[in-house]
This record gives C-alpha cells, structure tokens and sequence, in this order.
C-alpha cells in the first residue's frame, strides 16, 4: 500500500506543475501485463482545490478501475472464442460506422432543411389527419389560484378572480407572490393528471364533482384554500383540439422533412460515386 502510495503521489505531482508541457515521453504510474496507465490520462481528473487526501482517493480509484477493466480484458481476450470475437468486432465495427454516419447526417440535415413551418401548414396536415390525433385522457381548460386560507386578502382575491373585467385581472396579477400556486390562462388545455397535481382534493373518483363544464367553486382544507373555475372539459378519445396538438404536429412535420432529405441525400451521394466511379458493383 505504501508503494501504491507513492505511486500516487508522484501522478499527483505531475498533475500539479508542468510536466505536460514537456515533449518528452509520458511517464507510466501503472502497468497490467502489457498494458500500461500514463500520466498524461489522468491529467485534469483531480478538481483544483482537491486536499491531498482526497486527492489520493480519486487518483487511486481511478487506477484501480483501470487495473480491474484491463484485466478483465486481458482475460476476454484469451477466454472468448475466435467466433465470439468475430462477432464483436463486428458489432464494433458496425456502432462505429453508425455513429460516424449518424452524426453527419444530422450535421448535414441541421444545416439543409427549413424549420420553418407556418400555421396554414399545421392547420392542413391537422384538417387531413385529425383522426389520428384523439385524446388519451380527459383534457381541461381551467384558471385556479391555491393560497392560505387564512389570507387577509381573501375576500378581494376572490372577487378579483371571478371578476371579468380586464382591470381586475390584471390586479390579481400583481398579487401572485401571495399564492402558492396559480393559473390564470383558461383558454389552454392541460392534461387531467396536470390538474391532480395542482389540485390534490381532485381525484379520478371525484372528478366529476370537481372537473365539470362551466363549475365555479372554492375549496378549503385544513391549510390551504382553492379558487377554481372550469371553462371547458374534453373527455377521453375525442378528436384533439387543434392549438394542443399543434406542437406534436409541428415535430411530425419536421421529422417528415428530414426523413424526405436524408433519403433524397442518400440518393444523391450513391449516383455521385457512380458518376465518378468511386462505387462499381463487381460482376
């Protein structure tokens, strides 16, 4: 351990000063039967700062964890078959030649097609595909405010918040440090499970109390009190409003976009390197 130690130490030290800059060969600070550790690979693994004991902790687990992999390595290598290596060469070989591919593909895409869509597009694609988009839940347009029930304020909140008018709303605004939480814009869906986190006294099997076209009402429990007003409910399975699905639209759109270029690019590359006879099918 004591050697182990100094090993460490001595990684330490050339991690702190210099060395790196030298353009002399690496020192080794460990070695598995052929394989050897290198200072220059654990340049940057110690935060500035560090102590020196924990210091010795980082270095000396990250060379353990390089001793145990490339000693497993060593034994995979004399215990797998021929056959099995083949096999993972091969995979290799193949996650290389698709993560290369990949990442230029999708340099070339990002850099190629408009992502731009306008909302005449949306509004199309919607009108010729809108049976495909139903609702897997119920889906509620609502404004709520959660505060103490014991607020000073309370009874002026409320009249605020059941109030139509533009000035009352725009008071209720500036007085949102008060709750603990709110949601003034009813006229955008959200997802029921949404409104099960924001109202917690709402559950599946008293939703209809709660949840329920046109309902306004306030609750209270033991610290808290709840202002709600229901504009609109959709239930399950019905043909998705358009300004929810809108933005799932908009991907589909993009990735059809993209898939539509990649195939075309892909095209275009193969008959280049046939015009220019960098690909020929041997015959």
């Amino acid at each position: 351990m004591k050697k182990v130690a100094v090993i460490i130490l001595g990684a330490l030290t050339v991690l702190s000063c210099d060395y790196f800059k030298a353009k002399h060969k690496p020192e080794a600070i460990a070695r598995v039967n052929d394989s050897y550790l290198y200072s220059d690979e654990i340049k940057g693994l110690v935060p500035a700062g560090t102590s020196k004991e924990d210091s010795l902790t980082i270095v000396k687990g990250y060379i353990d964890r390089w001793a145990t992999k490339t000693l497993l390595m060593d034994a995979a290598e004399v215990n797998l078959s021929d056959k099995q290596k083949a096999t993972f060469d091969e995979l290799i070989k193949q996650y290389t030649t698709d993560l290369y591919t990949g990442a230029y593909i999708e340099q070339i895409v990002k850099q190629a097609i408009d992502t731009v869509i306008t909302n005449d597009e949306l509004l199309r694609y919607y009108q010729a595909n809108k049976e495909n988009f139903k609702t897997t839940g119920n889906l509620v347009r609502l404004k709520y405010i959660n505060l103490t029930k014991d607020n000073p304020k309370f009874a002026l909140i409320r009249s605020r918040f059941n109030s139509a008018k533009k000035e009352d709303k725009k008071a209720l605004e500036t007085m949102t440090i008060q709750f603990k939480s709110y949601a003034f814009n009813d006229t955008v869906w959200v997802d029921m499970n949404q409104v099960y986190k924001a109202l917690p006294f709402v559950t599946p099997d008293n939703r209809d109390r709660y949840i329920t076209d046109g309902i306004s009402y306030e609750y209270k429990d033991s610290l808290s009190a709840y202002l709600v007003k229901v504009n609109k409910v959709l239930e399950r399975n019905q043909v998705a409003p358009f300004d929810y699905i809108s933005p799932t639209i908009k991907q589909i759109i993009l990735n059809n976009r993209k898939l539509e270029y990649i195939k075309k690019f892909e095209k275009e590359i193969t008959n280049d390197a046939i015009k220019n006879k960098k690909y020929e099918v041997y015959k």
